[in-house]
Parts: C-alpha cells; structure tokens; sequence
C-alpha cells in the first residue's frame, strides 16, 4: 500500500474544526513518518466549494460523485448543516455507496447524522455532539445513542463527540495504523494537552455542575467537590443542606439526573482520573484522596466508569492513547 486515502465528506455549514482537526493530525503523522503517508481529500457534491459554518470557504478537492477508489477511511464532517446534508439524498447515498470500499467509516461530532441516514449506524453504539445526542436517538430510534463519550468505535464505524474531539479519534486512529509513539508524537505536535481515552466524558461534571438552577443543588455539588475525601453519604450531606434525604435525592435527580450517591462516586471518580493522569501519586493515594475506601473501590468505579481498571488508564493516558 502506497498511501492511506483519507476521505472526509464535507457540505455547507461544515464546522472548520471538524475537518482541520483531522487534516493537521494526519500531516504531521506524515512530517514525522507514518508508513504508509496519508493522503487527504476533501469531497463534496459537483466538488463544489463549502462555506463553513465560522464563514470561512473551503475548495473541495474531489467530485464526491466520482469517488470510486478503495479508501483507508471515509469520515463525514460535521457541523450546523448537518440535517440539511442528512437530507440531500445524493451526498447520502454517496456516503451510503462508498461504506463498503473503506476499511473503516467515521463521523465526527454531528456528521453521525448523515452515516445514521446512510443506515451505517443502525444497532451500533454511537455518539455525537452532546447538544444534539438527544436528536439524533429521537430521529434515529434504532441507532444506540450513547451522548457521554469522546468518541466510540463500534466495528469498523467510530463516531466522535463535538469539534475537537475529532483530534482524539485521529489520534486513535493513527495510533492503530503506526502504534502509540506515533500518535504521541502527533499529540506532541498539535500541543494537545493530552490523547483523551475514547471512553472519557465530553463534558467534564466540575464543568456543568454548577448549571444548575436550584441553590440546594449547586450549594452541595459544590461541597462534594471541595469534600471528595470526607463523609458525603447522602444522609450527610441532606443534612448539611437543610432537607430530607427524600427530598435532597428527588431534587438531584431533577436537576442533575442522578441520585447524590450516583453523583459523588461519578465526581470522585472523575477527580481520580484526573489524579492519575496528572501525577504520580500511587494508587492507594489516589483512592484515599478521592474519598474511596480501598484501591479495589477505586478499581470497580474506573471499570464501571472507563471500562478500564484505573492502572490501564493511567498507561493509556502516558502513552497518549
């Protein structure tokens, strides 16, 4: 194999993060050696140019149309004029023909929408912007909605979460093609703080917890955080804030959808991760500062949490995997 071709299907109202997030990486996995070197190709109908939704304007590259060659990978954009790209029936069923002559298929951030439309995401696990997760199962009703992580690969289809979570799905891509040195080079390259595991949320909660509209809610989420390593049994914390366990549990499943226990163990898990990804605390330490009681708690949480024991993500994490 001469060249990986790299196929990203793009349309008007594309987001400019999408598709350069995926071009970068791959370029400077070329600059620092990837065998066999990718080439990518910007497709679109009539290879037409697209306007981007930040206004920019983009040369296409390919006619889509006329794409008939094997490809390494076809990825389809995404962006605000994802529904309208769902609904042209020629670039869909340009997508939906050229599936089979990829190795593997991807969709970053909305651009899961066309490949639902194609039918390529039907019983497989998918996710996509979180703003927009809702939508698309609505929309989609047979397509396994999962709105929480950066991206999934199910098979031979992977989609990502939004924007620039296309650069994690790059990366693990490229690591898959040149091995884990390479995608930390490119990680390296791109000054990415660090290769996310495709199992990490989007939306970090110590980001969204304070969006909460009810003061009881904010005011204990915002205790939990400051207290992981202290008693915050629910009965604890209700009283500290002054209700009934009843009521303290109906008012976060209300406003943050889980129950307190759900959300302290989810918070302290969170904040494990971010120990264990961050230092080089032993895991007995990261457990004791994070308010579990025992290494083995901690583990059973990554597991539940990042389908990985919390020794295997901190690895993945220094790898840049």
């Amino acid at each position: 194999m001469d060249e990986r071709l790299f196929l990203i299907v793009g349309y008007d109202g594309a987001e400019l993060l999408d598709i350069a997030c995926v071009t970068s990486a791959l370029h400077i996995a070329n600059r620092i050696g990837a065998t066999p070197p990718y080439r990518t190709v910007l497709a679109t109908l009539g290879q037409a140019a697209l306007s981007c939704d930040s206004g920019l304007r983009l040369e296409a590259q390919a006619v889509l149309e006329r794409v008939n060659e094997p490809l390494d990978t076809l990825l389809v954009a995404g962006g605000l004029g994802h529904e309208r790209a769902a609904g042209n029936p020629y670039l869909v069923s340009h997508v939906r023909r050229l599936a089979p002559l990829a190795r593997r298929v991807a969709a970053v951030c909305t651009g899961a929408t066309v490949l639902a439309e194609a039918g390529l995401l039907t019983e497989r696990r998918a996710t996509t912007h979180w703003m927009y997760a809702d939508r698309l199962a609505e929309r989609y009703p047979k397509v396994l909605v999962d709105p929480d992580p950066i991206y999934i690969r199910d098979g031979c289809v992977s989609t990502s979460g939004g924007v620039t979570s296309a650069l994690d799905l790059t990366l693990a891509f490229i690591e898959e093609d040149n091995g884990p040195a390479m995608a930390r080079g490119v990680a390296l390259g791109t000054v990415a703080y660090l290769q996310r595991p495709g199992g990490q949320s989007q939306i970090s909660m110590f980001l969204a917890r304070r969006s909460s509209d009810d003061f009881v809610v904010r005011r204990t989420t915002d205790h939990i955080a400051a207290h992981l390593s202290g008693d915050l049994t629910t009965g604890t914390l209700a009283r500290r804030a002054g209700v009934s366990e009843r009521h303290l549990s109906r008012l976060f499943l209300t406003y943050v959808h889980q129950t307190p226990a759900q959300y302290v163990r989810r918070a302290r898990t969170e904040a494990a991760a971010h120990l264990l990804t961050n230092t080089e605390l032993p895991l007995s330490a990261v457990a004791r500062r994070c308010g579990f009681g025992s290494t083995e708690s901690l583990r059973q949480a990554f597991l539940d949490r990042y389908d990985v024991p919390p020794s295997r993500y901190r690895t993945a994490a220094a790898l840049g995997s």
